[in-house]
């Protein structure tokens, strides 16, 4: 498989939007018994996501588990809320995040669309891992973009941006975008690589261009503007920017193709992402840095 630079010239990208889903809901197999956290389910494509689940078990309870993405402390707060059930946990899907977002830090001084797309959801799933490996087989599915392209450096993150105020403030809201959506990705490998002795099934995808509240949220600036205004155009139903989720989700192909570190766009098919995202030092350097604010920021961690 090749590897592109940009989704412009990669053909799969193109192939997605001629060809009929890879995946769809009645392909869903039956989910009896099984125990899923769904983050952002309040809206859009968590909201269908959490609509289509229940259709394929019996029994179901949904509960609400407040959470607060762009404050790390509460996020580790509401995942100890979560063990303390004393439940198994088969399937997380870190769906939650934002784009366009205001350049500002988030409540512990970091720039925040890395926080809420990224770091948040680094704390949340590593404070309930021994669970997911309790309860194995299991999948984690976090949500990235062909967004992860938008970067702008050649060594793909500057980590030195994500505490540097006046440096965060200079650069244009569609590379911290990137940046924040290139990390998705890297810690899905990372994460993958330190399972690989294990029946968890850790992958990431592009869901499509959906139509979310995200688009709003962005207007103002020019990137913003364009974004929403596309959105409105062309942009798919969640229900359909679910597909690609459930199908990591769910999907039996997932271990029994044993995919580990994919990453997908719609619906369901595998593609390559930008060159930077395969590169194992960066994977690893951002391991370190997320690890490394992760003690530094969260109240009460266990060290």
């Amino acid at each position: 498989m090749v590897a592109y630079s940009n989704k412009l010239i990669n053909p799969t990208f193109w192939k997605t939007y001629l060809t009929s889903p890879h995946f769809t809901n009645d392909m869903i197999p039956d989910l009896a018994g099984k125990v899923a956290i769904v983050t952002g389910a309040n809206g859009a494509v968590g909201y269908e996501i959490k609509r289509d689940y229940p259709r394929y078990q019996g029994d179901v309870k949904v509960d609400f588990l407040e959470f607060d993405l762009s404050d790390l402390t509460k996020v580790y707060q509401s995942a100890q809320t979560f063990l303390k059930e004393g439940l198994p946990l088969h399937i997380l899907i870190n769906n939650s995040g934002v784009a366009w977002s205001p350049v500002k830090q988030s409540a512990d001084g970091l720039e925040y669309m890395f926080v809420v797309n990224h770091l948040g959801h680094f704390v949340f799933t590593l404070a309930l891992l021994d669970r997911i490996k309790e309860s194995q087989s299991s999948r984690v599915v976090n949500m990235s973009s062909w967004g992860h392209d938008d970067t702008k450096h050649p060594d793909g993150i500057d980590f030195t941006i994500l505490t540097n105020p006046s440096g965060m403030s200079v650069i244009p809201d569609i590379v911290h975008y990137g940046r924040s959506k290139l990390a998705n990705i890297l810690f899905t490998k990372a994460l993958a690589r330190r399972l690989t002795n294990e029946r968890v099934y850790v992958n990431t995808l592009h869901p499509g261009h959906v139509s979310t509240n995200m688009a709003q949220t962005g207007r103002g600036s020019f990137s913003g503007n364009l974004f929403a205004w596309t959105t409105e155009q062309f942009a798919m139903a969640p229900k359909e920017g679910a597909l690609t989720q459930l199908y990591c989700a769910t999907s039996p192909d997932v271990e029994n193709k044993d995919l580990r570190g994919r990453f997908f766009i719609p619906f369901g098919v595998e593609s390559r992402c930008n060159p930077l995202a395969e590169r194992e030092d960066l994977q690893e350097k951002l391991w370190e840095v997320s690890e490394k604010l992760m003690k530094e920021k969260v109240k009460g961690l266990a060290k």
